[in-house]
């Protein structure tokens, strides 16, 4: 493996924090990270990140575990994986009845060794999952603060969206391919023309757009938002196809300002890989070009935007017609043009619930400060908008959930590709813990819970152009989640505080959540995560003012 320094792998763990600055000071272009595929040659250099992870191994062992293969197949098992390196190796068909037949006849099964076992008996293992759209926030917000929520929750790969840290980002992900830093894998969000050669006019030049989008994919691109493009769509078409054709895929989140020019039909059909959130949807189902915006509507007031995001999925299903056309020629035509449809529905669920959404159990212990301050109704932050929102604005959008999930529904019941994110840290949404309200949330649409899971893995592996990722089996890189409990069965089990359960005897227990995540054969210890994550939160609520949100529900004299 082309290190950043050429000996990241043979250094000590306290000189990480230099390299990470001599990575930071390198220049970008021509930085290509390596491909994602690259099995490491055995023997390999175990390393251990403190009491957080330790790994690879020559031969990592997991015994007597359900596996859930990721492409939608119910769990087959138990099953012994051999792991060499970061690669699946062999699955080994595990039988107990057997094996204690054997024993009893003095010749036990043989059993594959390693250099580290993991006994998974009543445990589960699936893929890794994929969140192809996150944010990690700015500072104060440590990287680690979100790093290790979405590997305790199970994501192993995501398209992080870098809110001006992309150096950063990037260093971290360089780092962590020679095993130093601990993190998701990830592929930084690109805006078209990051790191291109091209002037304004060139950007917005159709003739200019494969020249450009060569010029990304060499710098290491991989995922491309051509939002700022809607305003043109023979531009937004160039593009889309450009990134296409160099390798790379795309993403757009349809401003409402300019659905009136290109909606989500519209984009499909010029190429583009992902339709993000909802929006474009309905409007594609609408019986003229706009929706009724209400009367002083200003699409830069974020309460008038999200308000209205909402009132027109009521606008088409009021109307038998519109329906009619958004449930079965939107949905057909989506998949004609082989768009995949990413929902992120957690971060838009406080819209119509906003006390839940403030009052989440995990807020206290494990959400941020600075996520909570930048959550409360605010016209200067994005996502607070929450101001004057009534219960007209909730119903709204319980009403725009239940039809985008019938979209959603038909979307996947026709062929059409469901791909995993959750646009997470905003609008109360908290990374790691959203990954599992996701799933949720898609599962309510209709879809089947093996179906949901392979959105996550499968589905968002092949979108993301990683063959590699997505599913349990021999040659597969080995990034896995081990379960304590059937995450098929209760999404709950994948929570860090798991699942609460009734013993034999009547008594209740919590399931103890993913156990550990494995990235490129790398071992967490999952809890040992959750607790760096609540001493950094822990240090971001020191002497802080209640929060309008809280203080109604504090004691008297509580600061």
């Amino acid at each position: 493996m082309p290190s950043i320094s050429g000996r990241i792998l043979r250094c000590p763990l306290a000189l990480l924090p230099a390299l990470a600055l001599l990575a930071l000071a390198l220049p970008l272009e021509g930085q290509t990270p390596p491909s994602v595929f690259e099995p490491i040659s055995t023997p390999v250099e175990t390393r251990q990140f403190g009491d957080l992870a330790e790994g690879p191994y020559n031969r990592l062992v997991i015994r007597n575990v359900m596996v859930i293969p990721g492409h939608g197949g119910p769990p087959t098992g138990p099953h012994d994986i051999l792991i060499e390196g970061n690669l699946i190796t062999e699955m080994r068909s595990f039988d107990p009845v057997a094996a204690e037949r054997a024993a009893q006849a003095g010749q036990p099964l043989e059993r594959l060794t390693g250099d580290r076992i993991i006994e998974g008996e009543g445990m589960y293992v699936m893929p890794g999952m994929i969140d192809l759209h996150y944010h990690v926030r700015t500072e104060p917000i440590p990287l680690e603060y979100s790093y290790y929520l979405k590997l305790a929750h199970g994501t192993t790969t995501t398209v992080t969206v870098t809110d001006g840290r992309f150096d950063q980002v990037w260093a971290d992900e360089m780092a962590r391919r020679e095993f130093g830093k601990l993190a998701p894998r990830q592929h930084p969000f690109w805006n078209w023309g990051f790191q291109a050669n091209a002037t304004r006019e060139q950007l917005e030049d159709p003739a200019e757009a494969p020249r450009i989008a060569r010029e990304m994919m060499a710098a290491g691109a991989r995922s491309v938002g051509i939002n700022g493009l809607t305003w043109n769509p023979e531009v937004f078409g160039a593009a889309a196809r450009a990134v296409t054709a160099a390798g790379g895929v795309t993403t757009v989140h349809l401003p409402p300002s300019n659905l009136a020019i290109l909606n989500a039909v519209e984009a499909a059909r010029e190429g583009v890989t992902f339709i993000k959130h909802h929006y474009g949807l309905a409007e594609s189902a609408l019986p003229r070009r706009s929706q009724s915006f209400e009367r002083g509507y200003n699409y830069n007031d974020e309460s008038h935007r999200f308000r209205a995001a909402a009132q027109v999925w009521e606008e088409v299903g009021w109307n038998p017609e519109s329906r009619a056309r958004l449930l079965n020629d939107v949905a057909d035509s989506l998949v004609h043009y082989g768009a995949k449809m990413m929902p992120t529905m957690v971060v838009y669920e406080a819209s119509k619930d906003i006390l839940r959404a403030q009052g989440l159990p995990w807020h206290e212990r494990y959400t941020h400060q600075a996520l909570l301050d930048w959550s409360v109704p605010s016209p200067h932050w994005h996502g607070a908008f929450h101001w004057d929102w009534s219960s007209d604005d909730e119903e709204s959008w319980r009403y725009a959930f239940d039809l985008w999930g019938q979209l959603i529904y038909q979307f996947n019941k026709r062929g059409g590709e469901v791909a995993f994110g959750t646009d997470d840290n905003y609008i109360w949404a908290t990374a790691g813990f959203s990954t599992v309200r996701e799933l949720q949330l898609v599962r309510q649409s209709g879809m089947h819970s093996l179906e949901v899971l392979r959105t996550a893995t499968y589905n968002s592996a092949r979108a993301l152009l990683e063959p590699h990722l997505g599913l349990v089996r021999p040659g597969y890189l080995a990034d896995l989640i081990i379960v304590d409990g059937n995450p098929a069965d209760n999404f709950r089990h994948l929570y860090s505080f798991g699942a609460i359960r009734m013993a034999e005897d009547g008594s209740m227990y919590r399931s103890r959540g993913i156990v550990h995540t494995i990235i490129d054969g790398v071992v967490t210890e999952n809890a040992n995560l959750m607790r760096e994550v609540a001493n950094m939160v822990a240090d971001s609520k020191r002497d802080v003012e209640p929060l309008i949100t809280q203080q109604p529900f504090l004691p008297p004299g509580h600061r």
